[in-house]
């Protein structure tokens, strides 16, 4: 049975419209954007173009086998150019046109900010097709979300919507691969690497040469200047080992071999976190200048990260009881981030000897979560201080005498601030 995420609906909601926006589709690498926009574009007159295959597959209904082979980039794994880009749009306006009227045609080009310029490019070529009414729609899709976030915003602003995919939440592991909650909590929200997970070793591989390295090799080293590539490889291997904690920048510098300074490694930090790979989570102090100067709590964006550089198996990561507590507060962390909408922020709170481990807020309310994953019962002072000092706020519990895990693992951030 063919597995869809619910994005699928939103995107096949949006090709049954006229084509007054183009569709974007970002997030991290290998969480299912180009397997979505396959799924929803068969049996649609369309064509879905990866610009890192020589090869462009064609999903046209119109097309025939000689059509594709024209569709090529010119020598096979060359790099992609703008020529490129306008071959494939120029084939996507002559097949909508031919179409009856009422059908609309689908362009997608996959990893679309591999091509230089792109963002002007496709400006000029979306507000030609406006000018002229074509019924063509443009789906972009892109593992880069700070690269894409640059184009978008400087070239194409208020020309496209965009749908965003995070890593995998619990439901969706366990009803597509049968993941209890154990094995989602170490092995983490990656599809691809959901069939290894018998063979440890083999699923450690998979996640260090077909997911890590990619992300920083690719999508962040390639992508935008990084002086110290080394310490940004570091940083992010630290800060698996971290995540769950909160460690200041100072004492970051402390571990690491030529760290540079602060403002360095706080900016190599937000470039792991748009990869969709490690975050810093910011103090809630109520001032945004103590927010920003605060010590960020790391956490890993997907648990999966953090058992593939860990030296515990599954069964020595469930047996060591602090590991695994660290373990699952992560995968809460990393689901709030992930399931956060835009004006939802997620943040920690410590007031020593008072500490909070998350905090949500959108402007108008204010909840503080406590992780408990041992046994026994009993209320964590750091959520009675907090809710004192914040009057307006309120607390509670995920995990042993609390909202059971599995059901908060369920739900989006934005639930909880109802």
């Amino acid at each position: 049975m063919s597995f869809e995420r619910h994005h699928s609906l939103t995107l096949r909601h949006r090709l049954n419209e006229p084509p007054t926006f183009m569709i974007v589709v970002a997030g991290p690498r290998q969480v299912g954007k180009s397997t979505l926009v396959r799924q929803v574009l068969a049996g649609r007159p369309a064509t879905f173009a990866a610009v890192d295959q020589p090869l462009a597959e064609t999903l046209d209904p119109f097309g025939s086998k000689a059509e594709s082979v024209l569709s090529a980039q010119p020598i096979p794994g060359a790099a992609p150019t703008a020529e490129w880009l306008v071959q494939q749009w120029a084939q996507g306006r002559a097949r909508a046109r031919v179409l009856p009227e009422g059908q609309s045609y689908a362009l997608a080009i996959d990893e679309i900010q591999k091509i230089p310029r792109w963002s002007e490019v496709v400006k000029g070529l979306w507000d030609a097709d406006r000018a002229e009414g074509l019924a063509m729609h443009v789906i972009l899709l892109g593992s880069s979300p700070w690269l894409m976030q640059k184009g978008l915003t400087e070239s194409l602003a208020g020309r496209y919507e965009p749908i965003r995919m995070t890593h995998w939440s619990y439901p969706e592991m366990q009803e597509a691969f049968d993941f209890s909650l154990d094995e989602y909590i170490y092995f983490g929200g990656y599809p691809g690497s959901a069939g290894l997970i018998h063979d440890e070793r083999r699923w450690r591989e998979y996640v260090r040469s077909a997911l890590i390295h990619p992300n920083i090799e690719k999508d962040i080293l390639q992508m935008t200047r990084v002086d110290k590539p080394a310490l940004l490889k570091t940083l992010f291997e630290l800060g698996c080992a971290y995540s769950g904690q909160i460690i200041s920048y100072t004492k970051l510098q402390g571990q690491l071999q030529d760290a540079g300074n602060t403002v360095t490694l706080a900016h190599y930090l937000d470039l792991l976190s748009q990869a969709g790979l490690l975050t810093g989570l910011p103090k809630y102090a109520g001032q945004k200048h103590r927010q920003r100067a605060s010590s960020p709590k790391l956490n890993a964006l997907n648990t999966a990260l953090i058992s593939a550089l860990g030296g515990y198996t599954f069964a020595e990561a469930r047996n060591d009881r602090s590991y695994w507590g660290r373990l699952v507060e992560s995968a809460v962390g990393a689901h709030l981030c992930n399931t956060a909408a835009d004006d939802c922020q997620v943040q920690y709170w410590r007031e020593s000897p008072d500490e909070v481990d998350f905090v949500l807020s959108n402007g108008r309310k204010l909840i503080a979560i406590e992780v408990k994953s041992g046994t026994g019962f009993a209320k964590p002072k750091g959520l009675t201080a907090f809710t004192e000092k914040f009057s307006t706020s309120r607390g509670f519990i995920v995990g042993e005498g609390g909202i059971p895990l599995t059901e908060f693992l369920s739900r989006p951030a934005a639930d909880w601030l109802e």
